[in-house]
């Protein structure tokens, strides 16, 4: 039984910047502490070194070649998964959707039996990760089903000057109102304080963006911001916790860039991803929380119309690794449950795909 500080690092979605994203990581001195394992295909990270202009000298290992244990340092588990020739930049498909879902996966068994102690990963495009696997929804539905999950978790959007905070995610709008509970948004308020104290916050302070415009404006916009929104804010109050709210959505991420709130919890997707790539798109990290392990990741995506031209930006790239090593390294120490005989069929467990039809 080992102490596991490393960083399971999965290779993103191989038809955009994933590559030289990865790539870059690795050639700086900073972003790469020789504490990662890296998970894709060995030619998908060296077309990103190309792409990126940069030198790496990672050690490259075949999943069966960890059966003596893990090597000291950063290295490159090959999984030959994604043949740069199958690879259209700019576009998605099935091949660099299963590559994705595998490398992923891989991952994710790493973390959760204590060989790595935080999950980062270069984005995803969830276009192709459907060609590959028709029932993928999103990333959490899929962290739970891989390390079968008993609590699901929560996307968080994180800049220096703000965290967002949601209560339902990848779900259609007109669904959205029906979907809000007083338990769901308490719950979700809940881990919201947890994860952040579990990131440096005293008492983070909340505002909770009301569902309807002007807040309800007395009911006549709707019941659910006094019915549903408001109880569930006054029972976390009466629990210690600093929420305010429901705050009109179209004045809350003002108040708390202005210093009043360290996060924002937003009712769905957009509410708050709007106002978060408006504040920072090329820093925001995406955390996902609730989990023994944080998985983190750049709140952008595969950028498919700059894909192979060298010129991604790398800002909320590093920003993710630091915050996996911050929140990692503030929680409970964890544990390899598994020995080195084992290494390899962390690699080779299978992800049940259904690809498509037609």
């Amino acid at each position: 039984m080992i102490h596991a500080p490393r960083v399971a690092f999965a290779i993103g979605d191989a038809g955009g910047i994933s590559p030289e994203l990865s790539a870059r990581v690795l050639a700086d001195d900073e972003a790469n502490r020789g504490d990662m394992i890296v998970i894709g295909d060995a030619r998908v990270l060296a077309m990103g070194a190309r792409q990126a202009g940069v030198t790496l000298d990672l050690p490259v290992l075949a999943p069966g070649g960890l059966v003596e244990g893990l090597p000291n340092g950063s290295f490159i588990v090959d999984m030959a998964n994604c043949d740069p020739g199958a690879v259209t930049p700019g576009a998605a498909s099935e091949t660099t959707g299963r590559a994705a879902l595998q490398n992923f996966a891989a991952a994710l068994r790493l973390a959760a039996v204590g060989v790595a102690g935080t999950v980062f990963f270069t984005p995803f495009n969830k276009h192709g990760m459907r060609l590959a696997k028709a029932d993928y929804v999103d990333e959490i539905g899929f962290i739970n089903q891989t390390i079968g999950a008993t609590r699901s978790g929560r996307e968080f959007n994180v800049l220096d000057e703000v965290w967002n905070a949601r209560v339902t995610s990848h779900i259609p709008l007109r669904d959205v109102a029906d979907a809000l509970t007083e338990d769901r948004i308490f719950d979700a308020l809940r881990l919201t304080v947890e994860t952040m104290e579990g990131a440096g916050f005293e008492r983070p302070r909340i505002g909770v963006a009301a569902l309807n415009p002007h807040a309800g404006d007395g009911r006549n916009f709707g019941d659910e911001d006094e019915d549903i929104l408001r109880p569930a804010v006054e029972r976390a109050r009466a629990r210690q916790m600093a929420v305010t709210g429901p705050i009109p959505s179209d004045t809350v991420f003002v108040r708390a860039v202005k210093g009043e709130f360290d996060a924002v919890m937003t009712m769905y997707h957009d509410q708050g991803q709007i106002a978060m790539k408006l504040l920072g798109f090329d820093r925001g990290v995406t955390l996902i929380a609730g989990y023994p392990f944080p998985i983190v990741t750049p709140a952008h995506g595969t950028a498919y119309d700059i894909a192979g031209q060298g010129i991604a930006d790398t800002g909320a790239t590093f920003n993710a690794v630091a915050l996996g090593r911050r929140l990692a390294s503030r929680g409970a120490p964890r544990t390899q449950t598994v020995s080195a005989a084992d290494l390899p069929g962390l690699f080779d467990g299978k992800v049940e795909f259904a690809p498509v039809a037609g």
